[in-house]
């Protein structure tokens, strides 16, 4: 025995880093059975969170039913999928209290709304200075109100060699808030006799047509309003109108009536006297 304790070896010693850990441990054990006592007290009805939501006359579960109804969504009972490497899941979105300031990532709608705003504000500025430094040939462009950039005054000129030339022809581009999403308005000031433009002076082309299909059938999507257009891609289509007038889909039917049956003869006439009250009234 003397000789079987003398073989036996002694034990090894413990370091203080894996007493301290054993320690932790044990701390941790404690601490982790504490929560879980806690947490069924607290789903049992105990504690003072449950009492003071019953104190307001309404229970957290209520409140995040009332949440998940407002948001549109059903409680799902296995709970928000896991978001995070270590296991436990951020609160998910659909259950913001109502109110609650919304998500950096998702604005509100009068937010986007703004933002929206700012955007084709910042590209009519854009174009508006590029037509100032790089005048196109055939029209010229500007601001009827130097603090409105939504709405423009434009002249064209009439193309040369049709029965519109030497006019000097008054219009009005009107944008909305979402361009270039959706197309401005435009409408002559000037009277004008053509087949594309109502009494009214309202303009009728298909690249100012609201964007998608053509409920008519008459339109493909490509040829009305894409948003890669700009005021000087709808000014060279009005004076192309002008020159080529489509009478397949008239605004003025009585415009598009003469043109085809009498183009040299009573549409010429109209259009040569308003050609004449152009010019007179062009720079008032």
């Amino acid at each position: 025995m003397a000789a079987e304790a003398r073989l036996a070896p002694p034990p090894r010693p413990i370091s203080p880093l894996k007493m301290a850990a054993r320690k932790g441990r044990r701390r941790c054990g404690v601490r982790l059975r504490a929560a879980a006592r806690s947490a069924a007290k607290f789903l049992a009805g105990g504690g003072r969170r449950r009492r003071a939501a019953r104190s307001h006359g309404r229970s957290p579960l209520a409140g995040t039913l009332r949440a998940v109804a407002a948001a549109g969504a059903e409680p799902d009972p296995r709970g928000a999928p896991c978001g995070r490497a270590d296991g436990h899941s951020p609160p998910p979105r659909a259950l913001a209290a109502p109110g609650a300031a919304p998500s950096p990532g998702l604005p509100p709608r009068a937010e986007r709304g703004r933002m929206t705003e700012l955007q084709s504000a910042l590209l009519l500025r854009r174009q508006l200075a590029e037509l100032n430094k790089n005048p196109v040939e055939g029209f010229s462009a500007g601001l009827i109100d130097d603090n409105d950039l939504y709405r423009w005054e434009v002249l064209i000129i009439g193309p040369p060699d049709t029965l519109y030339e030497g006019g000097v022809f008054k219009a009005h581009l009107t944008f909305p808030k979402d361009y270039p999403l959706r197309p401005p308005k435009m409408k002559f000031i000037t009277e004008i006799w053509h087949p594309n433009v109502d009494k009214n002076g309202d303009v009728c082309i298909s690249i100012l047509h609201e964007p998608g299909e053509d409920k008519y059938g008459y339109e493909k999507p490509e040829e009305r309003w894409l948003p890669i257009h700009t005021v000087e891609t709808i000014m060279i289509s009005v004076i192309s109108m002008l020159a080529d007038p489509n009478g397949d889909s008239p605004a003025n039917v009585d415009a598009a009536k003469e043109w085809r049956e009498d183009r040299n003869g009573e549409f010429k006439r109209k259009v040569a006297r308003c050609v004449r009250k152009s010019q007179e009234t062009a720079f008032e």
